[in-house]
Protein backbone atom coordinates (compact mmCIF):
# COMPACT_ATOMS: atom_id res chain seq x y z
CA UNK A 1 0.00 0.00 0.00
CA UNK A 2 1.04 3.63 -0.48
CA UNK A 3 0.50 5.92 2.50
CA UNK A 4 0.66 9.64 3.13
CA UNK A 5 1.33 11.13 6.53
CA UNK A 6 3.85 10.28 9.23
CA UNK A 7 4.91 13.94 9.18
CA UNK A 8 6.62 13.37 5.81
CA UNK A 9 6.23 15.57 2.71
CA UNK A 10 6.26 12.59 0.33
CA UNK A 11 4.33 9.30 0.03
CA UNK A 12 5.77 6.05 1.35
CA UNK A 13 5.03 2.64 -0.11
CA UNK A 14 4.52 -0.02 2.59
CA UNK A 15 4.82 -3.81 2.48
CA UNK A 16 2.53 -5.22 5.20
CA UNK A 17 4.36 -8.32 6.38
CA UNK A 18 2.82 -7.90 9.85
CA UNK A 19 -0.34 -9.48 8.40
CA UNK A 20 1.56 -12.54 7.14
CA UNK A 21 0.91 -15.94 8.78
CA UNK A 22 1.93 -15.75 12.48
CA UNK A 23 2.36 -11.99 12.20
CA UNK A 24 5.71 -11.64 10.45
CA UNK A 25 7.68 -12.45 7.29
CA UNK A 26 9.29 -15.40 9.10
CA UNK A 27 6.80 -17.97 7.79
CA UNK A 28 8.44 -17.62 4.38
CA UNK A 29 11.81 -18.91 5.53
CA UNK A 30 10.30 -21.64 7.69
CA UNK A 31 8.18 -23.08 4.88
CA UNK A 32 10.99 -22.77 2.35
CA UNK A 33 13.29 -24.75 4.63
CA UNK A 34 10.80 -27.51 5.39
CA UNK A 35 9.65 -27.87 1.78
CA UNK A 36 13.18 -28.05 0.37
CA UNK A 37 14.68 -30.77 2.56
CA UNK A 38 13.97 -34.16 4.09
CA UNK A 39 12.86 -33.58 7.68
CA UNK A 40 14.04 -36.28 10.13
CA UNK A 41 11.62 -38.25 12.28
CA UNK A 42 12.84 -36.27 15.30
CA UNK A 43 11.38 -33.16 13.67
CA UNK A 44 12.76 -29.66 13.86
CA UNK A 45 14.19 -27.36 16.48
CA UNK A 46 14.59 -23.59 16.43
CA UNK A 47 15.82 -20.79 18.63
CA UNK A 48 13.94 -17.54 18.36
CA UNK A 49 13.23 -14.17 19.84
CA UNK A 50 9.59 -15.06 19.17
CA UNK A 51 8.57 -14.50 15.56
CA UNK A 52 10.80 -17.18 14.04
CA UNK A 53 9.64 -19.69 16.63
CA UNK A 54 6.00 -19.03 15.84
CA UNK A 55 6.70 -19.37 12.12
CA UNK A 56 8.57 -22.66 12.53
CA UNK A 57 5.87 -24.00 14.84
CA UNK A 58 3.15 -23.05 12.35
CA UNK A 59 5.00 -24.43 9.33
CA UNK A 60 5.93 -27.67 11.08
CA UNK A 61 2.36 -28.20 12.31
CA UNK A 62 0.98 -27.47 8.84
CA UNK A 63 3.29 -30.07 7.29
CA UNK A 64 2.99 -32.70 10.03
CA UNK A 65 6.38 -32.42 11.73
CA UNK A 66 7.12 -32.19 15.48
CA UNK A 67 8.79 -28.93 16.53
CA UNK A 68 10.72 -27.85 19.62
CA UNK A 69 11.16 -24.10 20.07
CA UNK A 70 13.47 -22.31 22.49
CA UNK A 71 12.90 -18.63 23.28
CA UNK A 72 14.41 -16.22 25.82
CA UNK A 73 12.31 -14.66 28.56
CA UNK A 74 12.41 -11.31 26.74
CA UNK A 75 10.29 -12.82 23.96
CA UNK A 76 7.36 -11.62 26.06
CA UNK A 77 3.94 -13.13 26.82
CA UNK A 78 2.30 -12.33 23.48
CA UNK A 79 4.91 -14.15 21.39
CA UNK A 80 5.18 -17.02 23.87
CA UNK A 81 1.41 -17.51 23.72
CA UNK A 82 1.50 -17.35 19.90
CA UNK A 83 4.11 -20.12 19.74
CA UNK A 84 2.10 -22.30 22.09
CA UNK A 85 -0.96 -21.86 19.87
CA UNK A 86 0.94 -23.41 16.94
CA UNK A 87 1.18 -26.70 18.85
CA UNK A 88 4.97 -26.68 19.10
CA UNK A 89 6.75 -27.75 22.26
CA UNK A 90 8.16 -24.61 23.86
CA UNK A 91 10.97 -24.01 26.32
CA UNK A 92 11.56 -20.52 27.75
CA UNK A 93 15.15 -19.92 28.85
CA UNK A 94 16.72 -17.12 30.90
CA UNK A 95 18.68 -14.46 29.05
CA UNK A 96 18.61 -13.36 25.42
CA UNK A 97 18.41 -14.93 21.96
CA UNK A 98 21.97 -16.24 22.18
CA UNK A 99 21.01 -18.30 25.24
CA UNK A 100 18.03 -19.78 23.40
CA UNK A 101 20.31 -20.66 20.48
CA UNK A 102 22.70 -22.52 22.79
CA UNK A 103 19.78 -24.54 24.20
CA UNK A 104 18.49 -25.32 20.70
CA UNK A 105 21.93 -26.49 19.57
CA UNK A 106 22.15 -28.80 22.60
CA UNK A 107 18.70 -30.23 21.80
CA UNK A 108 19.76 -30.79 18.20
CA UNK A 109 22.84 -32.74 19.31
CA UNK A 110 20.83 -34.88 21.73
CA UNK A 111 17.91 -35.76 19.44
CA UNK A 112 19.06 -35.41 15.81
CA UNK A 113 16.26 -32.89 15.21
CA UNK A 114 16.90 -30.55 12.29
CA UNK A 115 17.89 -27.03 13.27
CA UNK A 116 16.12 -24.23 11.41
CA UNK A 117 18.30 -21.19 11.96
CA UNK A 118 16.46 -17.90 12.31
CA UNK A 119 18.60 -16.05 9.78
CA UNK A 120 22.03 -17.46 8.92
CA UNK A 121 21.05 -20.38 6.68
CA UNK A 122 20.63 -20.39 2.89
CA UNK A 123 17.10 -21.83 2.89
CA UNK A 124 15.93 -19.35 5.54
CA UNK A 125 17.47 -16.40 3.73
CA UNK A 126 16.09 -17.49 0.34
CA UNK A 127 12.62 -17.87 1.83
CA UNK A 128 12.74 -14.37 3.30
CA UNK A 129 13.84 -13.08 -0.09
CA UNK A 130 10.44 -14.01 -1.52
CA UNK A 131 9.15 -10.83 0.17
CA UNK A 132 11.01 -8.71 -2.34
CA UNK A 133 10.20 -10.94 -5.28
CA UNK A 134 6.50 -10.74 -4.40
CA UNK A 135 6.68 -6.98 -3.86
CA UNK A 136 8.17 -6.44 -7.30
CA UNK A 137 5.53 -8.72 -8.83
CA UNK A 138 2.92 -6.53 -7.11
CA UNK A 139 4.30 -3.45 -8.85
CA UNK A 140 6.93 -1.93 -6.55
CA UNK A 141 8.14 1.26 -8.24
CA UNK A 142 10.39 2.85 -5.63
CA UNK A 143 14.10 3.59 -5.89
CA UNK A 144 14.93 2.76 -2.27
CA UNK A 145 13.68 0.23 0.28
CA UNK A 146 14.25 0.62 4.03
CA UNK A 147 14.45 -2.62 5.99
CA UNK A 148 14.94 -3.27 9.71
CA UNK A 149 17.81 -5.58 10.62
CA UNK A 150 18.16 -8.12 13.41
CA UNK A 151 20.20 -11.16 12.43
CA UNK A 152 20.02 -10.30 8.75
CA UNK A 153 17.76 -12.93 7.17
CA UNK A 154 15.21 -10.48 5.77
CA UNK A 155 17.60 -7.89 4.41
CA UNK A 156 19.96 -10.63 3.21
CA UNK A 157 17.16 -12.24 1.23
CA UNK A 158 16.17 -8.87 -0.22
CA UNK A 159 19.76 -8.13 -1.24
CA UNK A 160 20.15 -11.53 -2.85
CA UNK A 161 16.98 -11.12 -4.89
CA UNK A 162 17.52 -7.51 -5.95
CA UNK A 163 21.22 -7.93 -6.74
CA UNK A 164 21.78 -4.17 -6.79
CA UNK A 165 18.67 -3.18 -8.77
CA UNK A 166 17.40 -0.94 -5.97
CA UNK A 167 19.03 0.85 -3.08
CA UNK A 168 18.61 -0.87 0.28
CA UNK A 169 18.91 1.06 3.55
CA UNK A 170 19.54 -1.04 6.65
CA UNK A 171 17.88 0.38 9.77
CA UNK A 172 18.78 -0.75 13.29
CA UNK A 173 18.16 0.42 16.85
CA UNK A 174 21.16 2.11 18.42
CA UNK A 175 21.00 -0.52 21.19
CA UNK A 176 20.91 -3.55 18.83
CA UNK A 177 23.11 -2.76 15.85
CA UNK A 178 24.74 -5.97 14.68
CA UNK A 179 25.12 -5.03 11.01
CA UNK A 180 26.27 -1.47 11.70
CA UNK A 181 28.95 -2.76 14.09
CA UNK A 182 30.06 -5.42 11.61
CA UNK A 183 30.38 -2.90 8.79
CA UNK A 184 32.50 -0.68 11.04
CA UNK A 185 34.69 -3.61 12.12
CA UNK A 186 34.98 -5.20 8.69
CA UNK A 187 33.52 -8.52 9.86
CA UNK A 188 30.72 -9.79 12.12
CA UNK A 189 31.29 -9.00 15.80
CA UNK A 190 29.31 -9.54 19.00
CA UNK A 191 27.30 -6.58 20.30
CA UNK A 192 25.31 -5.93 23.46
CA UNK A 193 21.56 -5.97 22.81
CA UNK A 194 18.79 -4.10 24.59
CA UNK A 195 15.87 -1.77 23.88
CA UNK A 196 12.22 -1.96 22.90
CA UNK A 197 12.82 -3.98 19.72
CA UNK A 198 15.24 -6.50 21.26
CA UNK A 199 12.79 -9.39 21.26
CA UNK A 200 12.70 -9.26 17.45
CA UNK A 201 15.94 -7.49 16.46
CA UNK A 202 17.98 -9.03 19.27
CA UNK A 203 20.62 -11.16 17.57
CA UNK A 204 24.03 -10.66 19.16
CA UNK A 205 25.95 -10.99 15.86
CA UNK A 206 24.92 -10.41 12.25
CA UNK A 207 24.73 -13.54 10.12
CA UNK A 208 27.71 -14.18 7.88
CA UNK A 209 25.46 -14.67 4.84
CA UNK A 210 23.89 -11.26 5.34
CA UNK A 211 27.21 -9.56 6.00
CA UNK A 212 28.74 -10.94 2.81
CA UNK A 213 25.82 -9.56 0.81
CA UNK A 214 25.53 -6.26 2.67
CA UNK A 215 29.13 -5.08 2.97
CA UNK A 216 29.19 -3.61 -0.53
CA UNK A 217 25.47 -2.91 -1.05
CA UNK A 218 23.78 -1.13 1.86
CA UNK A 219 23.68 2.18 3.64
CA UNK A 220 23.37 1.60 7.38
CA UNK A 221 21.55 4.01 9.73
CA UNK A 222 20.61 3.89 13.41
CA UNK A 223 17.50 5.04 15.28
CA UNK A 224 16.65 5.47 18.95
CA UNK A 225 13.98 3.68 20.97
CA UNK A 226 12.07 6.98 21.09
CA UNK A 227 12.21 7.19 17.28
CA UNK A 228 10.84 3.64 17.01
CA UNK A 229 8.02 4.28 19.47
CA UNK A 230 7.02 7.43 17.60
CA UNK A 231 6.93 5.57 14.28
CA UNK A 232 4.92 2.74 15.82
CA UNK A 233 2.33 5.24 17.03
CA UNK A 234 2.27 7.06 13.67
CA UNK A 235 1.62 3.84 11.78
CA UNK A 236 -1.51 3.32 13.84
CA UNK A 237 -2.76 6.91 13.81
CA UNK A 238 -1.94 7.71 10.17
CA UNK A 239 -2.37 4.33 8.45
CA UNK A 240 -4.25 2.13 10.95
CA UNK A 241 -1.43 -0.42 10.90
CA UNK A 242 -0.63 -2.17 14.19
CA UNK A 243 3.02 -3.21 14.33
CA UNK A 244 5.48 -4.22 17.00
CA UNK A 245 8.53 -2.00 17.60
CA UNK A 246 10.65 -3.98 15.11
CA UNK A 247 7.95 -3.46 12.51
CA UNK A 248 8.20 0.31 12.92
CA UNK A 249 11.99 0.52 12.96
CA UNK A 250 12.48 1.10 9.23
CA UNK A 251 9.89 3.90 9.12
CA UNK A 252 11.60 5.50 12.12
CA UNK A 253 14.61 6.23 9.94
CA UNK A 254 12.51 8.45 7.67
CA UNK A 255 10.54 10.15 10.44
CA UNK A 256 13.64 10.89 12.53
CA UNK A 257 15.79 12.08 9.66
CA UNK A 258 18.31 9.27 10.11
CA UNK A 259 17.75 8.73 6.40
CA UNK A 260 16.80 11.69 4.20
CA UNK A 261 15.80 10.83 0.62
CA UNK A 262 17.19 12.92 -2.20
CA UNK A 263 14.84 15.20 -4.12
CA UNK A 264 12.49 13.02 -6.15
CA UNK A 265 13.73 9.77 -4.60
CA UNK A 266 10.88 7.29 -4.17
CA UNK A 267 11.00 5.30 -0.93
CA UNK A 268 9.40 2.15 0.44
CA UNK A 269 9.32 0.68 3.93
CA UNK A 270 8.97 -2.98 4.84
CA UNK A 271 6.82 -3.49 7.96
CA UNK A 272 8.22 -6.76 9.24
CA UNK A 273 6.17 -7.78 12.29
CA UNK A 274 2.97 -7.19 14.20
CA UNK A 275 3.20 -9.28 17.38
CA UNK A 276 2.76 -6.53 19.92
CA UNK A 277 3.41 -7.13 23.62
CA UNK A 278 1.30 -6.65 25.56
CA UNK A 279 -1.63 -7.64 23.37
CA UNK A 280 -3.39 -4.33 22.54
CA UNK A 281 -6.80 -6.03 22.78
CA UNK A 282 -6.14 -7.76 26.10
Amino acid sequence: MTAQGFGLPYPVELKLEQVQHTGSFKARGAFNTLLSTNVPAAGVVAASGGNHGAAVGFAASSLGHPAQIFVPEIAGPAKIALIRRTGADLTVVPGAYSNALEAAQAFEAETDAMQIHAYDAPATLAGQGTVMREWEDQGLTTDTVLIAVGGGGLIGGALAWLNGRRKIVAVEPETACTLHAALDAGSPVDVDVSGIAANALGARRIGQLCFDLAKEQVQSVLVTDADIAKAQSALWHDARQLVEPAGATALAALMSGAYVPAAGERVAVLLCGGNIAPNPLA
